[in-house]
């Protein structure tokens, strides 16, 4: 079976919801007091330029990043525990094979 083939039960769902909305409000409340400090750096008018060109950037990178399709979930799933937004055991409702992918790509 390709991952993308994966089949989701209810509960798997309703997790992976849970799961999916905490990492991304994890990663949005760094992101705002990231904001704040180089904001309040701000002395002249490149810095401003700066700030704004590092926020088209990292709009770009969440906005792709955090994909619902279950098509893809296990991709995200695995991308945001390398980057430290999850937790692998805070995907331990799930079957034990999707865990498993999970684990895999996370470590590549």
């Amino acid at each position: 079976m390709q991952v993308s083939d994966t089949e989701w039960s209810t509960a798997e769902k309703q997790l992976a919801q849970t799961v999916f909305k905490r990492a991304y409000e994890r990663e949005i409340s760094a992101l705002i007091e990231e904001v704040r400090d180089r904001a309040s750096a701000i002395a002249e008018i490149d810095d401003m330029w700066r700030l704004h060109d590092f926020l088209s950037a990292r709009r770009h990178d969440i906005d792709g990043k955090y994909d619902y399709r279950y098509s893809v979930l296990i991709f995200v799933f695995a991308r945001l525990v390398k980057e430290g937004w999850l937790a692998l055991d805070e995907l331990n409702e799930l079957d034990k094979d999707k865990i498993t992918k999970v684990a895999a790509l996370a470590r590549m």
